[in-house]
């Protein structure tokens, strides 16, 4: 009992640091913002209790609704087109081709570069008078003119689509190189000496081995992409005309822009369960594939 108690206590010194951690850097402001939620809290030094009042406003709006189908159309595209090229990229990482150490590190740049920068990049390419993009097509013949892609709501709502892939896909493809290479080589030699061809060997071999990997990547991107705030800010703030406003940009706006705290705070709650959602699906999907394993 003793040499259990013991190891007990020392269990928990090493997990107290973790504890305290998410104690102060995720419990506490996470219970706050639930209890803010309930206010009406502004730049006034006081606030009262309005109950579910921030709640009612919200979805009672019927712009919020539409910015929550925005959100989950922006994320879909954005992750999936994120898993595609990725997934594409690493099995083309993975070949035995000349060069494959130059195009490893050709990948990493949009990793690499401050994020703002990178933005702000591609903010001048999208640009109608001065933007390559633009230039490019009407050098090809493309359009009559020149195409001011963030001036317009269908197309920035897709710029920010590109520039937000081609932010993620690079961590995406290395994640997926590595989950690829990790794969025992015997199994595909196996298969090959059977006569199984490249396509059969992906489905049965890769393909599964790599779902954990899948699964995990795209939660990460998912929730990333999710609360992204940086690249539809710095691109369009939200416009035009609210067309690229994500919950996130909603939650932003409320909260720092129009000093509505409490109503923000709602807001953020509200992101929070969705959030918690996909990690429950996930974590359900997760203990899915463990037990059919297991079998």
């Amino acid at each position: 009992m003793t040499s259990t108690r013991s190891a007990s206590l020392f269990a928990l010194a090493l997990l107290a640091p973790a504890l305290v951690y998410i104690l102060i850097i995720v419990a506490y402001p996470l219970f706050d913002t639930i209890v803010l939620s309930f206010t009406n809290a502004a730049l006034r030094p006081t606030y009262d209790w309005v109950g579910w009042a921030n709640y009612e406003r919200i979805f009672g709006a019927g712009n919020f609704t539409e910015v929550i189908i925005r959100t989950f159309i922006w994320t879909f595209f954005s992750v999936a087109l994120k898993m595609i090229i990725g997934m594409c990229g690493a099995v083309l990482l993975n070949a035995a081709i000349p060069g494959q150490t130059l195009f490893r590190v050709l990948t990493m740049p949009p990793w690499i570069v401050p994020m703002a920068i990178g933005i702000f990049m591609w903010g001048w390419m999208y640009n109608g008078q001065f933007g390559m993009i633009s230039g490019l097509l009407q050098n090809f013949g493309l359009t009559n003119g020149p195409v001011a892609w963030l001036a317009y709501g269908h197309t920035a709502f897709w710029a920010t689509i590109v520039t937000d892939v081609w932010i993620g896909v690079p961590m995406v493809t290395i994640y997926f190189l590595a989950a690829m290479q990790s794969i025992p080589k015997d199994l595909y030699e196996a298969a090959w000496t059977d006569g199984a061809g490249r396509f059969y060997r992906w489905r049965r071999i890769t393909l599964p081995l790599m779902l954990p990997a899948i699964l995990t990547m795209s939660l990460l991107s998912l929730i990333a992409t999710f609360n992204s705030l940086d690249i539809i800010w710095i691109l369009t703030q939200g416009g035009p005309s609210g067309s690229t406003t994500t919950m996130i940009i909603d939650t932003y706006k409320t909260a720092m822009g129009s000093r509505k705290y409490g109503e923000g705070a709602a807001r953020a709650v509200v992101i929070c369960i969705f959030v918690s959602i996909f990690c429950l699906v996930y974590f359900r999907a997760v203990r899915k594939l463990s037990q059919g394993e297991a079998k």
